[in-house]
């Protein structure tokens, strides 16, 4: 019979917040802030997130009906003709590009996590964001970018 070793679960949450301590205190969490507070003082950026979702709003109205609905393909090319302006602003493909870097960070560091424990754990990811929803990064228009 095996024996497994007690926890001492108070260790193990210092260690966590240590963990999480580095995490904020990494490069790739500088560089999300930096680009988020970019993107929340840009006036032309904050313009064009309100446009988009908007756009969005009256896009999802006529998706219901799918391509039977008459303002279906004039509401999804306005949509992703104004998703093209949103992305074309610097700070907003910048914040996109820290965001993607993070995720990726803190997805590495829950997949570590969970396979040191056992390799048949799932890790929940978001590498793999659907397009075309919320900023344009996959989101559902909750991000600080979609306001």
């Amino acid at each position: 019979m095996q024996q497994h070793e007690v926890v001492d679960m108070a260790a193990l949450l210092t260690h966590a917040y240590e963990l999480g301590d580095m995490i904020k205190d990494s490069a790739e969490v500088a560089n999300y802030l930096y680009w988020k507070v970019r993107v929340e003082s840009h006036q032309e950026a904050q313009q064009m997130i309100k446009e988009f979702a908007r756009k969005k709003e009256a896009f999802s109205e006529t998706e219901r009906f799918g391509h039977f609905h008459p303002d279906y393909h004039k509401a999804k090319a306005e949509m992703e003709e104004t998703e093209l302006r949103l992305n074309a602003i610097e700070a907003v493909r910048s914040f996109k590009e820290a965001e993607d870097q993070l995720d990726q960070m803190l997805y590495e560091l829950s997949s570590s996590i969970a396979h040191a424990v056992s390799d048949t754990i799932k890790v929940p990811s978001n590498a793999l964001k659907p397009s075309g929803g919320g900023c344009g990064n996959g989101c559902s228009g909750g991000c600080a970018s979609c306001g």
